[in-house]
């Protein structure tokens, strides 16, 4: 290809209005380590086509095989930058990318020098598709007005990319994990920049730095951040979003134990089930069912939505109201549960990428309230966020004496894992929990519910996992899409009841993948539906404990079939300790708490992410 030859049969512009205004463009390059290709810009993405068709079958470009004549593409959706390379070297066909026919055997057989642009965008692996790879292509041209031209069109249709930030606030944690959270903003920085997004960094020094900023941070300089990022762990993530949350976020509160203890003694023997409802198949003696709760609870619990959203703030004055910033987490940490369900992939550069693209989706949160009583005080209620899981006994106690194994680094969750699982300990406790209603309960009958719910048993291919694109997380119940409030409130609300010593009690968020637990706590959780999972481990002898935590730790384990297990889907619950006391984990952070309550928001916090892939 010569400088201003433009009588190729496949050289020069060749632009097409198409019914919808776009210019369809085609044009031949040199693309780097690959040959002559015809390059096309389409309306939703760039694609080339080696030339020389006739002796490219077979052949492997960018070590891709496609049987339709080498041709590639790229989505806009999945680019993220396009820039200049100036003038220089557009390298011959790679030694082992072309088959025994060599596809470019007479064309560009030497490396030559031209005007170059690169293209920056991803690459999937089609073996593990939730692991996104860098993936840069620079296309060479004689003429330098051509590439100008190339590059403006390309940037244009950036542009229109939506929702994409373009300044974050980043939080560094630099002791996270292995202590390597400054090295891993060090290698993601530089997609940022590439990518032209502004990025104002804060190393934390201490503990609670990043929840100070957050907690203290004006509105307006809030609002002049597209994003605000954490680089570190689960526990770092939950100490920014409380930081946000606890200053500006204004619902009312679930209820507390007291209000149960107070309704049932005034209700007598009216706390016994409704002849009309079903129950568990459990023993009555440890658990009791309220099917309508009294006036003076109903209004405790008339502040939720039907779908647990946490909408509805009216006033525009609110710090709360209008936009949200989204959040996004870089993996660092010791676990790094969150980034697994929301990206599928624990891996730095592959969040990075979320982020920068402009990837969105919901996160349920889950509201906790310490109550603090006494015989001369009210109760003071004590609030914290969780976004991932809440976990007392076994929980509770791994978390709390690891604190002093911080020198290990993440080695510390198998040593003191190890320790407080020898140990075996149990804690007498009252929990209270809301009775979700089977989806099929509805269409049965409006006055029975399934006594096979909360379906601990259902088979493992009948259930749904959440993934990228999820129907479950953007539907909603009622007709009601994430995010609105229904015109009416739930009129009957069942609870139950059940008291006796635990070995761990658990309330998921999201299901909770890593790489000690491959499918999670519960493998068909999803990351936006407006419930609770409840998992409450009886006493029960070491060895069966043990099965239980083996079924976990694998993949296609079966964690919740035993029968010292108890897994309820449910909205909010409360807790009671009764004599000795383990300590809540929330995220990764130690909690306290003797009386508590909690209760999911729905769609409360908006994420750079897309979802595992399949």
């Amino acid at each position: 290809m010569e400088e201003g030859n433009e009588d190729s049969s496949f050289s020069g512009l060749d632009e097409d209005e198409d019914s919808g205004g776009f210019c369809v463009m085609s044009e031949c390059f040199f693309l780097d380590h690959v040959g002559e290709v015809l390059l096309s810009r389409n309306p939703d993405g760039l694609s080339w086509k080696c030339l020389d068709s006739s002796d490219c079958e077979g052949a492997t470009c960018l070590g891709i095989i496609n049987s339709e004549n080498c041709k590639t593409e790229i989505k806009f959706s999945d680019i993220y930058a396009v820039e200049f390379a100036n003038y220089g070297l557009v390298h011959s066909p790679k030694a082992g990318l072309v088959h025994a026919k060599e596809c470019f055997r007479d064309r560009l057989l030497n490396t030559q020098e031209m005007h170059r642009f690169t293209v920056h965008g991803l690459q999937k692996s089609p073996k593990e598709p939730c692991l996104w790879k860098l993936a840069a292509f620079t296309f060479g041209h004689m003429n330098l007005q051509t590439c100008q031209s190339w590059m403006d069109h390309l940037n244009y249709s950036l542009i229109k990319e939506v929702e994409r930030p373009r300044n974050l606030l980043v939080f560094v944690h630099p002791k996270s994990g292995k202590g390597n959270g400054s090295k891993v903003w060090e290698t993601v920085s530089k997609i940022f920049i590439c990518a032209k997004v502004n990025t104002k960094v804060i190393v934390t020094e201490r503990a609670g730095h990043a929840f100070d900023v957050m907690a203290s941070i004006q509105k307006n300089e809030l609002h002049s951040y597209d994003g605000i990022i954490a680089v570190g762990g689960d526990g770092f993530f939950n100490e920014i979003l409380n930081g946000y949350l606890l200053s500006r976020l204004n619902v009312p509160l679930p209820p507390s134990p007291s209000d149960f203890l107070n309704s049932v003694q005034s209700r007598g023997s009216s706390s016994v089930p409704e002849s009309e409802d079903a129950v568990h198949e459990t023993d009555q003696n440890q658990k009791e069912h309220y099917p309508l709760l009294p006036d003076s609870v109903q209004e405790v619990m008339n502040f939720r939505t039907v779908n647990g959203s946490c909408e509805g703030i009216e006033d525009p004055d609110h710090p709360f109201s209008g936009e949200r910033p989204r959040f996004g987490l870089i993996p660092a940490g010791s676990t790094d549960a969150i980034v697994m369900c929301t990206t599928g992939a624990r891996d730095p550069i592959t969040s990075a990428l979320h982020i920068i693209l402009g990837r969105k989706l919901f996160l349920d949160a889950m509201q906790v309230v310490r109550w603090k009583t006494s015989s001369t005080s009210a109760i003071e209620p004590f609030i914290r966020y969780a976004a991932s899981f809440a976990g007392y006994g076994f929980y509770g106690d791994v978390i709390s004496e690891s604190e002093k194994y911080r020198w290990m680094g993440p080695k510390r969750y198998d040593y003191v894992g190890t320790k407080v699982f020898l140990k075996h300990r149990s804690y007498e406790a009252e929990v209270m929990f809301e009775e979700a209603e089977p989806e099929n309960a509805k269409a049965s009958s409006p006055h029975k519910r399934s006594k096979t719910w909360p379906f601990r048993n259902t088979p493992r291919s009948e259930k749904i996992l959440c993934r990228a694109k999820c129907s479950i997380c953007n539907c909603k119940a009622d007709g009601n899409s994430v995010g609105t409030t229904p015109d009416s409130f739930p009129k009957k609300i069942r609870w139950c009841r059940t008291k006796g010593r635990f070995l761990s009690i658990g309330a998921a968020v999201m299901s909770n993948r890593n790489e000690r637990a491959p499918d999670g706590l519960v493998v068909d959780a999803h990351l936006s539906d407006g419930f609770l999972h409840l998992i409450l481990i009886k006493d029960c002898s070491r060895p069966k404990y043990l099965w239980h935590l083996t079924e976990l730790a694998k993949k296609g384990g079966e964690p919740l079939n035993f029968e010292f297990v108890e897994y309820h889907k449910t909205r909010a619950f409360t807790f009671t300790s009764i004599g000795e006391e383990s300590m809540w984990n929330l995220d990764g952070e130690i909690f306290e708490a003797h009386h508590l309550s909690a209760q999911v928001l729905r769609g409360l916090i908006p994420l750079f992410a897309s979802g595992p892939e399949v």
